[in-house]
């Protein structure tokens, strides 16, 4: 929904990430009101392992965020070229990815897209959560499907996003669990050829055990994911 670029902030002389919505998707009331909600979540969170937000506005019609920039790869990049990670090395990312989320909803953030793809690992091997483009107060109702179209990345869905019901803080935790299960296996625990198909499994089916596909996992950290 948006183009990020990297720029320079000219007053403190440091590199930046500035997000700008699409022009596809300016005049849609919807679509600005979910980049809005990605700057205002995320800007009143400060921690380490959350990417800081600097700035947010609209210029001759055009929104953008402008945020910390980080030179680095995504977990989910980083996954693709390493495979099954190490699991004393997995759980230390899975710390640190939780210190952030829990910051979150010690704000009544819910991210709701908690994803490899959405977690940054920084050159120094620090981890970031970035992208709250669908978090919500956790004090609204939040639906998540709408028209059928689902919200976030199947894969790592909740059973209640899967449905369209209420979310709040369990559902980062529940698609927190589907990120270590990836780190740790080296694939996600439903799979199928559509996004709805996996929904539905999300819903209906229980997954392989994660320490049936790597058996190198205690049999602690197995039951934590499960």
């Amino acid at each position: 929904m948006a183009h990020v670029y990297k720029s320079r902030d000219k007053s403190l002389n440091r590199l930046v990430a500035v997000k700008v919505l699409k022009e596809d998707y300016k005049d849609d009331k919807e679509f600005v009101r979910r980049f809005n909600v990605e700057a205002q979540a995320a800007a009143s969170l400060s921690n380490p392992h959350i990417v800081s937000i600097y700035d947010v506005g609209c210029e001759n019609g055009m929104h953008c965020i402008v945020m910390e920039y980080i030179e680095g790869e995504t977990l989910k990049e980083y996954i693709d070229r390493v495979g099954v990670l190490p699991w004393r090395e997995a759980a230390n990312y899975s710390i640190e990815i939780c210190e952030g989320i829990e910051e979150a909803h010690n704000n009544s953030v819910i991210h709701r897209d908690i994803k490899p793809q959405n977690i940054i690992m920084a050159s120094d091997g620090v981890l970031k959560v970035t992208d709250f483009g669908i978090a919500r107060a956790s004090t609204q109702a939040t639906m998540t499907m709408a028209n059928n179209n689902t919200i976030g990345t199947a894969h790592y869905l909740s059973p209640e996003q899967a449905r369209g019901g209420y979310t709040d803080e369990r559902t980062d935790i529940y698609s927190m669990g589907v990120v270590m299960y990836e780190m740790l296996t080296g694939r996600v625990p439903f799979d199928a050829d559509t996004p709805v198909s996996v929904a539905l499994k999300h819903m209906q089916e229980e997954p392989i055990a994660a320490i049936v596909a790597n058996p190198n996992i205690p049999i602690a950290v197995n039951d934590i994911i499960m």
